[in-house]
Order: C-alpha cells, then structure tokens, then sequence
C-alpha cells in the first residue's frame, strides 16, 4: 500500500474530541502498514502529567494485541492538516524497540519524504 492511502486512512481517524475537564483524544491519528500487510491505527490521547500516549502507540498496542510487532510503514498526521508528520523522538525508540527489523520501518516526513526509523535514529541500539 502506498503512503498516499495510508495517509488518507491517517487522515480519516483525526477527530479531536474532549474525553473529560482534562483529557483530549484525536488531535493525531497514525496508521501502521505491517510485514503481514495488515494496518492498524490509533490516536493520541492528551492528559496532564504525562500521562497520555502518542498517536503510534496506540496503533502498536493494537498491533501488538493482534499478534503482530514488525511495521513495514508508518504514517501520523494531525488536526493542522498539515500532512503526515514525523514520529517524536520517543515514538521513534519504541517502534524501534519490539521488534529486530523495525529500524528499516519507512517514515512519511512532514514534506512528503519518506525516511527510515534507522536514519531517525542513527546511533539506536
């Protein structure tokens, strides 16, 4: 699949929405392309302290419910429709993290470019 679908499917899971006084969800929404071509998304949810979770982790959590750790692509946007958006540094650790190959993961960056969680993280572990 290309990064244009994906991220139309990206595209399609934004909806800000209040959840309560102070938490907030979908203001990014990611979508993961996996080994076994199955696509999973997820949306960030916002609360204080730090407490809430990035668009992409929670699209890994449902992959990694259904089975699945290795993601071929991976593509964020956000409520600013301003296309796809890069990973956040810590988003960028954990997908590299669960599985051996995740470093070769294409990124679409904010310019339409596509880079690899290897070259966001050249000295990764």
């Amino acid at each position: 699949m290309d990064f244009i679908k994906l991220l139309n499917i990206a595209k399609s899971k934004v909806n800000e929405r209040r959840l309560s006084r102070i938490a907030t969800a979908g203001t990014v929404a990611a979508v993961l392309l996996t080994d076994k071509g199955n696509i999973y998304t997820g949306v960030c949810i916002d609360t204080p302290a730090g407490m809430g979770f990035c668009a992409e982790n929670s699209a890994v959590a449902a992959m990694i419910t259904a089975g699945e750790s290795c993601i071929v692509k991976c593509v964020a946007t956000g409520v600013d429709d301003i296309g796809a958006c890069a990973p956040c540094g810590r988003c960028r650790e954990f997908i590299n993290a669960i599985h051996d190959e995740n470093y070769k993961c294409e990124v679409m960056l904010e310019d339409g470019s596509v880079t690899t969680i290897g070259q966001l993280l050249p000295y990764r572990l």
